[in-house]
């Protein structure tokens, strides 16, 4: 049976929770334990995949196909456990479910209520995969005090008093504000947030303070006695010049024991922390430095790329080198020569997205990075944008586009060599979708098979022939205009096992040109590279040599 950490946020939301969640997962990993995490969102949206990025940041994708918090992939870079759909849930897929069981006559004709309906749909949940790992860390989302996460605050109380004695803790992360006026930290933002959560009845055993500056004894000491802890178990979580210094950082401010210490846990074995640093010495000690541009539109939130962002630093770390990411408007470009924008910079990424607007400018980027040899990634909309260029100035089809722009458009402006996916294999079914349908969750998501040609640089980069890679579009490319592009020297060097759906294009004649149909980047991890992103800065690295 699994022990649960519950990890709940106070006094400002973006304090780090899903950081320290992962961190706290790696550590117990060295010592030996089998862990998973997951989130719980107040949110009423049933999944993120309809938010906008600016609003969330960017959609995680598991393997089976869930569309989740960007809080997972932190999960999954820190621990190499593969999320899965039950580890991601909010209020409106809760509300959902239990409505969904009212509809059905599951109630019995009760009326329907949160407390015991909707909380009990919550414990539920949490306790899926209860005997599957020794540690299970289930992080709540937003801060305690909001009104819509109130129904999980209740359901993980409820969850700890339905458990044996010591098979639940729960940790709290919290604000430290430094008063630069008087030099002074403030300790009661923390202690009304800790009497906040009492009042719901909650009481921490562990207490995570970020701050930017050390936390003398006599606050920590005043912390532990106003919120009822033991001294030892209120943890410094000070700002880090990397995220993959943290597992080493929180172990040596003590959280991995205040946890063992708060279920009793006297023996535990002492932490492997070999793979994380190696991981912190190669980010603090590069033999050199990559630029690459992330040309996107919705370059204002970092989040938007997360994955991306983290991907590249992966890359950078096994290459030896740091990445220095830099982001580019696509829009600046739509209608001018993107070569001031562009140059300088050792290596070109263009990430998927959604919509007409700034797909001129991606167009235009990967047409500078053929024409000007750089190196260059195309992601989902990147691997279609630079079909798309190969398209119009290679093999002459003027006026090639995408059907997503001519949906947006509601004419027909474009010869579609991007069209909308209406049916593709899933395993041993066959999904058919319409572009009237829901937009939530009706897109090709997932993991899903590739095959690769024999002697490409794919195949090379992964070392296989056969591959596995997430998914997350309603697009695809055309194959209909195979034969004309490979003529000009864009090769379909990667396709379904069933061979109608282009899965990786490459230029032949170039020193490093790829664009994917997935996204390689959920799976990256910083003691476990993505392939191609490992590939692409070395060819970045190659490259910068020669700029």
């Amino acid at each position: 049976m699994a022990r649960y950490v519950f990890i709940t946020g106070g006094v400002v939301s973006s304090l780090g929770k899903g950081l320290a969640s992962a961190a706290l997962g790696a550590l117990l990993q060295a010592r030996g334990y089998s862990v998973r995490l997951r989130k719980l969102d107040p949110y009423l949206n049933v999944d993120p995949g309809t938010m906008s990025p600016f609003e969330h940041g960017e959609v995680f994708v598991t393997d089976d196909g869930a569309e989740t918090d960007l809080d997972l992939g932190h999960y999954e870079r820190f621990t190499g456990v593969a999320a899965r759909n039950t580890d991601s849930i909010s209020s409106g897929r809760v509300y959902t479910n239990v409505l969904e069981k009212e509809r059905r006559g599951d109630y019995l004709g009760k009326t329907i209520q949160v407390i015991p309906h909707v909380t009990n749909e919550i414990k539920d949940f949490i306790n899926i995969g209860d005997d599957e790992v020794d540690f299970m860390l289930c992080e709540i989302g937003g801060t305690v005090g909001d009104i819509e996460g109130l129904p999980f605050f209740e359901a993980i109380r409820q969850f700890a008093q339905d458990k044996p004695r010591g098979e639940c803790i729960f940790m709290h992360l919290t604000l430290l504000p430094y008063i630069a006026a008087s030099g002074e930290l403030k300790t009661k933002p923390t202690q009304h947030s800790v009497k906040e959560l009492r009042m719901i009845g909650l009481q921490p055993d562990v207490l995570v303070c970020r701050s930017e500056q050390p936390i003398p004894t006599k606050e920590r000491e005043k912390i532990a006695l106003f919120c009822n802890v033991h001294k030892d178990s209120v943890i410094a979580a000070p700002d880090l010049k990397s995220i993959y210094e943290a597992p080493i950082a929180y172990h040596r401010e003590g959280l991995d024991q205040a946890v063992l210490d708060a279920f009793g846990i006297n023996a535990a074995p002492q932490p492997n922390l070999a793979i994380w640093n190696d991981v912190a010495d190669r980010v603090f000690n590069p033999e050199g430095e990559v630029k690459v541009a992330i040309v996107g539109k919705y370059v204002q939130l970092e989040d938007a790329y997360k994955s991306i962002a983290e991907a590249l630093t992966h890359g950078g770390m096994a290459n030896r080198v740091r990445v220095k990411i830099e982001w580019v408007d696509a829009e600046q470009f739509d209608d001018k020569d993107p070569t001031p924008f562009l140059q300088g910079y050792h290596a070109i990424l263009v990430p998927g997205g959604f919509g007409e607007r700034g797909t001129e400018g991606k167009i235009k980027a990967a047409q500078f990075a053929r024409t000007k040899n750089v190196p260059y990634l195309g992601i989902c909309l990147g691997m279609q944008m630079a079909v798309i260029e190969a398209a119009r100035n290679l093999a002459g089809i003027a006026s090639a586009g995408s059907e997503e722009f001519d949906h947006e458009a509601g004419g027909k402006r474009f010869e579609p060599v991007v069209y909308h996916l209406k049916e593709w294999v899933q395993g041993n079914h066959k999904i058919r979708r319409k572009e009237t349908d829901n937009k939530g969750g009706t897109m090709r998501l997932g993991a899903y098979s590739a095959t690769l040609s024999e002697g490409s640089k794919v195949a090379e980069i992964y070392g296989s022939t056969q591959i596995e890679e997430r998914h997350r579009h309603r697009y695809e490319v055309d194959t209909k205009y195979r034969d004309q592009l490979e003529k000009c020297g864009l090769k379909f060097s990667g396709m379904s096992p069933d061979g109608r759906l282009p899965e990786i294009v490459e230029a032949i004649d170039h020193p490093w040109y790829i664009g994917v149909q997935f996204h390689p980047e959920l799976k990256s991890k910083p003691f476990d590279p993505a392939p191609l992103f490992k590939d692409f800065i070395r060819a970045a690295k190659d490259n910068s040599r020669l700029v």
